[in-house]
C-alpha cells in the first residue's frame, strides 16, 4: 500500500485527467483514481475494496451453463425444527471459454450432480436468494482444479461454502451452528447481499 500522497504506482506516463483520489461509496475508502479506473477495467467493471474486500459494481464469474434445482422435503436437519431446502446443481462437460484457465481445452463436471441442504425456515429462504442471486451472476462454481480430488480442467465450488452432507460425517453437514452466519459473510464477499434481493423485489413491482 503507499501513500495516497504520492502518484500512484500504476501510472507509467503522465496522465492529467486520471491523477488525484477517490472515495469507494459502500466502505468509504479511498484509493488513487488511476487505480481505481485499472482495477474496474480488469476485472470486468467492478472493484474490491482493497482495504476490506468490500465489492462495489456487479461481480460476475465464469461459472460454465448448468442448472439449480430446488426442493424441499418435511425432514428436519440436525439442529433445526423445520423442513429441509435441497438444492441440487447439474451440469455437463464442455470447452473452455476466454474466461476460463486452458480456452479451447475441454473441461469436465466431475462429480455431479451435486446436493446441498439448507433449513427451511426464513434464514434458510433469504441465503437461498442469494445464492440464487450468485447463480445468476455465475459465482458458485468455476473451472480450475479440484481441491479435493486434484483432477484439473474440472467444475469445482468457487468461494461459497455449501453443506453437502445431511449430517455432520465429514465436516459438511449439520449442526453446524456457525454455518448461516459464515455464507452470508462468503456471499458478501462475492457482492452478494440482502441489497440484491431489494433492488430484485422493487423490479418485479415495477
Amino acid at each position: 500500500m503507499c501513500s495516497l500522497q504520492c502518484p500512484s504506482d500504476c501510472s507509467s506516463q503522465d496522465v492529467t485527467d486520471d491523477e488525484g483520489v477517490v472515495k469507494l461509496t459502500k466502505c468509504g475508502h479511498s484509493l488513487h483514481k488511476l487505480c481505481a479506473r485499472m482495477m474496474a477495467e480488469s476485472k470486468q467493471y467492478f472493484i474490491p475494496c482493497p482495504m476490506c474486500k468490500t465489492v462495489h459494481g456487479v461481480r460476475l464469474g465464469n461459472q460454465p451453463d448448468g442448472v439449480m434445482e430446488i426442493f424441499i422435503v418435511n425432514d428436519s436437519l440436525p439442529g433445526f425444527d423445520c423442513g429441509t431446502i435441497i438444492i441440487t446443481y447439474r451440469f455437463g462437460g464442455g470447452i473452455q471459454g476466454r474466461e476460463h484457465p486452458n480456452p479451447g481445452h475441454p473441461y469436465r463436471a466431475h462429480a455431479f450432480p451435486r446436493r446441498a441442504f439448507l433449513p427451511d425456515n426464513e434464514r434458510g429462504n433469504k441465503i437461498l436468494q442469494l445464492l440464487e442471486v450468485a447463480w445468476q451472476r455465475r459465482l458458485i462454481f468455476t473451472v480450475g482444479t479440484s481441491i479435493t480430488s486434484g483432477l484439473e480442467n474440472v467444475i469445482t465450488w468457487n468461494e461459497i461454502h455449501h453443506k453437502t452432507e445431511w449430517e455432520n460425517y465429514h465436516g459438511h453437514g449439520y449442526p453446524d451452528p456457525a454455518y448461516l452466519d459464515n455464507v452470508t459473510m462468503e456471499l458478501e464477499l462475492q457482492g452478494v447481499t440482502e441489497a440484491d434481493l431489494e433492488s430484485n423485489a422493487n423490479r418485479s413491482l415495477e
